[in-house]
């Protein structure tokens, strides 16, 4: 049931749609010939929180939105596969604290894009296999590691064109998101062996048992010892 085709369905279906969302909105912007930006998280202005829900979905051109396609998608796609029980809840605290910080402490400009988004749920699914201590987990986020872990640099401030701020609390709120879910959701399989001894020693006394020599009397009347043993094939 765990791996059944509608689990796998639901699973790409959310991300789907949220990145056909996208994807309208920049032909909307193309065939209308309008420009958006003025939607996008301006910090610290009374306008500019509005961008807290509207930067994400606004991009600057094709490029930047296929540059967030994939990734949205996969990491969404394995996000809603193995954390499905607390996947929204995920998805929208990493939407709005990314946002909000950014409002808070970055730097006057237009802030746009999904990019944010996308170093959250990078931090928070490699973060939650290593809080969870799940070898299944583990290996989903060595896997995320290895698709993703070359995108570190994006928190760094090294371009001004590039919004490192919306990168680097984005990872914040996937590292405190994963800690804060750690408990809900898939667990660990804990293996009880603590009726191991028990069990050992009960081993112990059958063979015992077995082994355990019965006296029986001859018609001379000494005595003849017998072993009751399972002869071994």
């Amino acid at each position: 049931m765990r791996n059944s085709p509608s689990k796998v369905f639901f699973s790409i279906l959310y991300p789907s749609l949220f990145v056909l969302i996208l994807w309208v909105i920049r032909l909307y912007e193309k065939v209308e010939n309008v420009d958006l930006v003025a939607y996008g998280l301006y910090p610290r202005t009374t306008q500019g929180l509005i961008g807290i829900i509207t930067a994400p979905l606004i991009h600057g051109d094709a490029a930047h939105l296929g540059s967030n396609t994939l990734p949205l998608f996969i990491l969404g796609s394995v996000m809603f596969y193995f954390y499905r029980p607390i996947a929204f809840q995920v998805f929208g605290w990493v939407y709005f604290i990314t946002g909000f910080w950014v409002w808070v402490a970055a730097r006057q400009a237009y802030h746009i894009g999904a990019s944010g988004l996308v170093y959250g749920f990078i931090t928070f699914i490699f973060f939650s296999g290593v809080f969870r201590r799940d070898v299944k987990l583990l290996s989903i986020s060595l896997f995320v590691a290895f698709l993703y872990g070359g995108t570190a640099y994006g928190i760094l401030p090294l371009t001004k064109s590039i919004s490192w701020e919306s990168h680097l609390m984005g990872s914040l709120a996937g590292f405190i998101t994963a800690y804060y879910f750690r408990k809900e959701g898939p667990q660990a399989h804990v293996y009880d062996f603590g009726d191991e001894e028990e069990n050992e020693a009960v081993d112990v006394t059958v063979e015992e048992e077995q082994e355990k020599p019965t006296e029986t009397a001859s018609n001379d009347n000494q005595p003849v010892i017998t072993y009751d043993y399972i002869p071994k094939k």
